[in-house]
Order: structure tokens, then C-alpha cells, then sequence
């Protein structure tokens, strides 16, 4: 039985080897893609990075750009920049490039601006480069505004506002627009002021030149006094730019304002002089009214002490004091002096003479 079947057994075998063969094929072979299309990513562009810069004379070591990947750094944008500082004369290390770029600058643009800078014999190192980069402004802007000064409006288009208004000391008011001409001061740019900063110090200088000004005609004369005053007075200190020049784009004659200030003054003094005299009549009105209260008052005590009369005579004709011839006598000088009063008085004239 056993020797029967080894036939069998062995043309099973026989078989079944092909597909074991293929199975293992397959597997090998997806091994070594796996593993050719890894190397490939770390090592495969990275040789062709690696032959650009030495081609480049600007060599970056084959194992920092596998590294660089590992670090997730992008090695295109370091050979790259790198060779393009090379080319220019600059020398800068790979480490540096890519300790700026893990720190979220801006490589290329930094490699831009010390190349613009050294070609324009403008003192910038690449360590000032990212301290600006990382500190949120624009080198290569900054560079240019170095070599080719730009032209900063006075007042700004933001502002709200059309001109800086002055008065001088006549009391005329002056609409001034002004161009100031500004350079970058690279070594003032990390934590100096910005552009707003000199509108607002160059709109106050203009203020207070025209202040100064005794007549508005003088500074229509010589608009430069202007521009000669907010000069001397250093306005870009502690700010990333240096003043060049200040131009007086427009001088407009405005209001008035000394004579509108006097009108309002005298306006207003009328109305105290109007508020005072009506206190004062409020107080005479009052005055009066205190007088004639105080007149009801005494006749009041007239009154009574002429009521205090018939009893003064009753009681006189009681005590024997005062006779009846005495009663008349005095009854008599009243009819007189009532009767004097009557005709004295300018109602008896008028009736009189209506009755001739």
C-alpha cells in the first residue's frame, strides 16, 4: 500500500511546487518595491539635491537632506537657497538655513534680502536678516525701502481726515498736505516704530510750526519753514525709518478761527451780561415786593393806632379828663382838615370844574 502510493505523493509534489514558487516570487518582489520606493524617498531625491549642490560648489551633506526629511523640513527650498546665496558671494551655512526655516521664517526671502543688501553695500548679516523675518516684517520690502526710499502721505488715506490743520497766531486757519520721503534704518527696524508713528509725529510738527507762525501770510511766503522746522526737530527718532525730506504738497486757507473765537466769546459774554440783569431786575422786583409789603405793614399799624383813638377819649371822658366843648373843638379841626384835604385833592378839582 505504501509503495503504491509514492507515485502519487510525489506527482502532488511535483505540482504543487510551481505555485509555492510563484507565491514567494510575488512576495520578494513587493518586498523589494516597498523597499526600493522607501529608499527612494529618503535617499533617491535627496541624491539628486546632493548632486545639484555640489554642481553648485554650495555642497550639502547627503545625510543632512535624508535628515532633513526625517525633520520634515522641505530640503528643495534649503539647496535652493543656499546655491542662490552661494552664487551671490554669500556663504551660508545649511544649519542656519534650516534652523530658520524650522522656526517659521522665510528662507528664500531672507537669502533675497542679504543678497539685495550686500550688492547695495548696505551692512546686513543673515542673523539680523531672520531677527527681522521672525519678528513679523518684511526684510526684503525693508531692504528695498533702503535702496529706493518711498514716499509716505500726510495726512494718510486711512485717517479719516483730507489735510493737518493749524491756525496761526492771527487767528487764520491753514489746510496743509505734506509728502514725507523715508528710508529703512535696518538697524532700528526690530521694535522701532511704523509708518503711522511718523504720520503722527510729522501732522504735530506741521501743528506747531504753524502755530509758531505770527501771520498765516508768513508761512504762505515760505512753505519750507515748515518743512525746515519738523526737520530740526528729529521726528524719526526710535522709529525703523530715517526722514529724507518733507514736502509741502498744498497749503490751503481755511477759516477765521480768531474771529469766530471772538464772536463766540462775545456772544457768550452777552449772555452772562443778559443773565446778570436779569438777576438783578429778579432782585429789585423782589425788593419792590418786600417794600410794599412792608408799607401794607405800617399802615396796618396806623390803623390800629388810630382804632386806639376813641378809646384813648372814651376812657379821658371817664377819668374827667376830657370835656364835651373839648370833643367838639377837636370834632371840628377834623371836619376842617378833612374838608382842606378834599378841595386840595385833584379828583375834587377835576369835578369842580366840570361843574362850571
Amino acid at each position: 500500500m505504501i509503495i503504491d502510493s509514492l507515485p502519487y505523493q510525489l506527482a502532488q509534489a511535483l505540482t504543487s511546487a510551481p505555485e509555492a514558487d510563484s507565491t514567494n516570487l510575488l512576495f520578494v518582489g513587493f518586498t523589494a518595491l516597498v523597499l526600493f520606493g522607501l529608499f527612494w524617498w529618503l535617499i533617491g531625491s535627496s541624491i539628486m539635491l546632493y548632486i545639484q549642490s555640489v554642481a553648485s560648489n554650495a555642497t550639502v551633506g547627503l545625510t543632512s537632506l535624508v535628515f532633513m526629511r526625517i525633520r520634515k523640513v522641505n530640503p528643495t527650498a534649503i539647496v535652493t537657497a543656499r546655491i542662490t546665496a552661494k552664487k551671490a558671494g554669500i556663504d551660508i551655512t545649511s544649519d542656519k538655513l534650516e534652523a530658520h526655516y524650522l522656526a517659521g521664517g522665510h528662507v528664500m526671502r531672507v537669502v533675497q534680502a542679504v543678497i539685495n543688501a550686500n550688492k547695495a553695500n548696505i551692512p546686513l548679516s543673515f542673523d539680523t536678516a531672520c531677527a527681522i523675518d521672525l519678528a513679523g516684517r518684511d526684510v526684503l520690502d525693508a531692504v528695498q525701502t533702503s535702496v529706493n526710499p518711498k514716499v509716505i502721505d500726510v495726512p494718510g488715506a486711512n485717517s479719516g481726515v483730507a489735510t493737518i490743520d493749524g491756525v496761526a497766531q492771527n487767528g487764520i486757519q491753514l489746510k496743509v498736505k505734506a509728502r514725507v520721503t523715508v528710508r529703512t534704518n535696518l538697524a532700528r527696524l526690530v521694535g522701532g516704530a511704523t509708518e503711522n508713528t511718523i504720520v503722527a509725529r510729522v501732522g504735530q510738527g506741521i501743528v506747531s510750526a504753524i502755530g509758531a507762525a505770527k501771520t498765516h501770510m508768513e508761512v504762505l511766503e515760505n512753505p519750507k519753514s515748515i518743512s525746515r522746522t519738523v526737520l530740526d526737530a528729529g521726528l524719526d527718532v526710535g522709529t525703523a525709518f530715517e526722514i529724507l525730506s518733507i514736502d509741502i504738497a498744498d497749503v490751503i486757507v481755511g477759516e477765521n478761527i480768531g474771529a469766530r473765537l471772538q464772536t463766540d466769546q462775545a456772544e457768550a459774554q452777552k449772555k452772562i451780561a443778559q443773565a446778570e440783569a436779569e438777576q438783578r431786575r429778579a432782585m429789585a422786583v423782589a425788593r419792590e415786593q418786600e417794600m410794599v409789603a412792608l408799607v401794607a405793614e405800617n399802615r396796618a399799624k396806623v390803623v390800629l393806632a388810630e382804632a386806639e383813638i376813641p378809646l384813648a377819649m372814651a376812657e379821658a371822658f371817664r377819668a374827667g379828663k376830657l370835656g364835651v366843648m373839648d370833643y367838639y373843638n377837636m370834632r371840628n379841626v377834623q371836619a376842617d382838615t378833612e374838608m382842606r384835604n378834599a378841595i386840595a385833592s385833584p379828583e375834587a378839582v377835576d369835578s369842580k370844574s366840570k361843574v362850571q
